[in-house]
């Protein structure tokens, strides 16, 4: 969930939230004469983090003059990583790398422990989208920027329906985070006010792969969470499989049908990774 930096009260109220990772922002959610009182505000609420969710901070881009002092600011105890925006390609992060390699060194942090999530926003971001996944260990995941995207593309202004328009970047992105073993997570539903709009969309980025959503409201939590986590039949179907598959094979057999569908090893792995998000 991306969080202003520079609202206190909202900063309090994310650190109990039902979000697995707060964004706490600098870029876009902070105007540039409040981006200094941004960082002191975000660096204090590192210093005293306890529990709750993880802590990541959305620096400005590479290509900015904010990025460096971003950085100074928050490299710190309880920072998990950064979220780099407008990556464009691997370079941009290697060049931010590089310049996290050195904060770590100087504040005594462990090596390569600050993660960063990077921001694919951009035409040419989404078509280097496999080499930025690739570029570094620090890399956590992929995020879609939608919103930077449609304008990059001269989209309208209003999201459509189902956004057709959105589908060949989201599964680009859903198929270059997998490549790399890395997070892919969603953009946000900017409407507020359409509760079936938000659901269908929630809906869309589950099925299309992405493992997470991001939202700007704590109002949405509840609904991402809830449709992100395995469902009821999901479940009941993932035991009959595993339980299946245990008789086939006592048999000898590689193969079992389950309910008429016909169950090899891929869809049994699936159904496993299921149960061990239900069962840990």
């Amino acid at each position: 969930m991306f969080v202003p930096g520079n609202r206190e009260r909202f900063i309090q109220k994310a650190n109990g939230s039902a979000a697995d990772a707060i964004l706490l922002d600098i870029e876009d959610g902070v105007l540039p004469n409040e981006k200094a009182e941004a960082r002191k505000m975000i660096a204090a609420a590192l210093a005293e983090a306890k529990g709750g969710p993880r802590r990541y901070v959305r620096v400005n881009a590479l290509t900015t003059p904010w990025l460096k002092p971003d950085l100074e600011a928050v490299i710190a105890p309880g920072l998990e990583g950064i979220c780099l925006t407008k990556v464009t390609k691997a370079s941009d992060v290697h060049e931010t790398a590089s310049m996290i390699d050195t904060l770590e060194k100087q504040r005594g942090l462990q090596a390569g422990s600050i993660r960063i999530l990077a921001a694919v926003e951009s035409a040419r971001g989404l078509m280097n989208a496999v080499a930025i996944a690739d570029s570094s260990p620090r890399i956590v995941g992929l995020m879609f920027g939608a919103e930077d995207y449609a304008l990059d593309l001269g989209l309208g202004a209003r999201r459509e329906k189902e956004a057709a328009e959105l589908l060949f970047a989201r599964s680009t992105i859903v198929n270059a985070a997998a490549a790399a073993n890395v997070l892919s997570i969603d953009g946000v539903f900017p409407n507020l006010n359409d509760e079936q709009g938000l659901e269908a969309d929630i809906r869309q980025a589950r099925r299309l792969g992405f493992t997470s959503k991001s939202t700007f409201n704590p109002r949405q939590l509840d609904m991402i969470n809830a449709i992100f986590s395995p469902q009821p039949d999901e479940i009941e179907y993932a035991r009959k499989i595993a339980a299946g598959f245990r008789e086939a094979e006592a048999r000898g057999d590689a193969s079992v049908a389950v309910g008429g569908q016909l169950v090899d090893k891929p869809i049994l792995l699936r159904a496993l990774r299921i149960l061990e998000i239900v069962d840990g």
